[in-house]
C-alpha cells in the first residue's frame, strides 16, 4: 500500500495491514516492492503487525514516474486555474502513459474557478484527442460521482501536479481513507494536505485508488522522434493529406497535420506541444 525509507505497508486482502522489510535478496537483485505489487510475506508479529515480503509476484505492468505497479488506467488531475492548466506537462503525461499501453482519463479540477467558456475550451482540446474528460470541484463534491463510477472494478493511479486537489478527491472517493490507515500514518507521518509518497488505497470491492506525489516535469526520453505522432491519436486523420510518406509534420511543407491547425480543426496547444517534443527527442538522439 506504501514504502517509506525502508519499510512497506502491505494489506493482507481482509482486513489488516503490515509493517514488512524486504528480504536482502531484492536488493541484491536490485528491485524493490512498488505500491501496487503483489507480494508473498511472512508474519513475525502478529500483534504488532510486522513481517517479512520474501517474493514480489509478476508485475502486469510498471511505471518509472509516478513509480507503481499493476494499475489498470491512470486519472491525470489538473487544475482549471490556481494553478494555471500546464498543457505541455500534461501532453508529457499522456504520451507517456500512451506509450505504455496505459488508458487514460482526464480530470480538471476546481471548476468553480473558471467561466463556463474556459471550461469548454479545455474539454474540447481533449475530447477531440479521444480522451475521456471530466470536470470537478473537488471541495463542494460536484462531479466525484462520475469520477467514482468510473473508477470502479480497477486499479486506477491519480496524478498530476502539486496542488491541484488530488488528495482532495481521493478522500471524497474514500471518506474512510484516512481512518483506515490511521495507525500507518501515524507511524509513517503522512502529511494531511501535501502527498509525499505513492500510497494505495482501497475503495470497495477490486477498486483501489493510488495517489501519488505531484510533479512539475516531465521527460519523455524512450521513443524516436518519429514515433512521437503515433501518440497524438488525432492526427491521424490528416496524415493522408501529408505530401510526403514518413511526414513528421514539423519541418515539410505540404502537410495535412499543419493544414488542420491552420485551419483550427487541430489544437493549436497539442500542435505546438508535440513540436518542442519532438525536437527535444530528435536533439538527444543527436549528441
Amino acid at each position: 500500500m506504501k514504502g517509506i525509507a525502508g519499510f512497506y505497508y502491505v494489506h493482507d486482502g481482509i482486513s489488516g495491514v503490515y509493517e514488512c522489510k524486504a528480504k536482502g535478496i531484492f536488493r541484491n537483485k536490485k528491485i524493490k516492492p512498488l505500491v501496487g505489487d503483489d507480494v508473498e510475506f511472512t508474519i513475525l508479529d502478529e500483534e504488532e503487525k510486522t513481517g517479512n515480503i520474501v517474493d514480489i509476484l509478476d508485475r502486469e505492468n510498471e511505471l518509472i514516474r509516478p513509480a507503481v505497479a499493476n494499475i489498470d488506467q491512470a486519472m491525470v488531475v489538473f487544475a482549471a486555474t490556481a494553478p494555471e492548466p500546464n498543457l505541455n506537462l500534461l501532453d508529457r503525461f499522456l504520451v507517456t502513459m500512451e506509450s505504455q499501453d496505459v488508458p487514460v482519463v482526464i480530470c480538471f479540477n476546481k471548476k468553480d474557478l473558471v467561466t463556463e467558456e474556459e471550461a469548454k475550451r479545455l474539454t474540447s482540446i481533449y475530447e477531440a484527442a479521444g480522451y475521456e474528460v471530466h470536470l470537478t470541484n473537488a471541495k463542494s463534491g460536484e462531479g466525484i460521482e462520475q469520477i467514482r463510477s468510473l473508477l470502479r472494478g480497477k486499479t486506477t493511479v491519480l496524478a498530476g501536479p502539486s496542488g491541484v486537489g488530488k488528495s482532495t478527491i481521493t478522500n471524497e472517493i474514500q471518506p474512510e481513507a484516512e481512518m483506515e490507515t490511521g495507525t500507518i500514518s501515524e507511524k509513517i507521518k503522512r502529511g494531511k494536505h501535501t502527498t509525499r509518497h505513492s500510497e494505495l488505497f482501497f475503495v470497495e470491492t477490486d477498486t483501489f485508488v493510488m495517489d501519488t506525489p505531484g510533479f512539475s516535469s516531465m521527460f519523455v526520453d524512450n521513443m524516436k522522434p518519429e514515433e512521437l505522432q503515433q501518440f497524438f491519436p488525432e492526427f491521424e486523420e490528416f496524415i493522408p493529406d501529408c505530401r510526403f510518406l514518413g511526414c513528421v509534420h514539423v519541418g515539410e511543407r505540404e502537410c495535412g497535420v499543419k493544414d488542420a491547425v491552420k485551419e483550427g480543426t487541430l489544437s493549436k496547444d497539442r500542435y505546438e506541444n508535440y513540436r518542442l517534443i519532438y525536437e527535444e527527442l530528435k536533439n538527444k538522439r543527436r549528441y
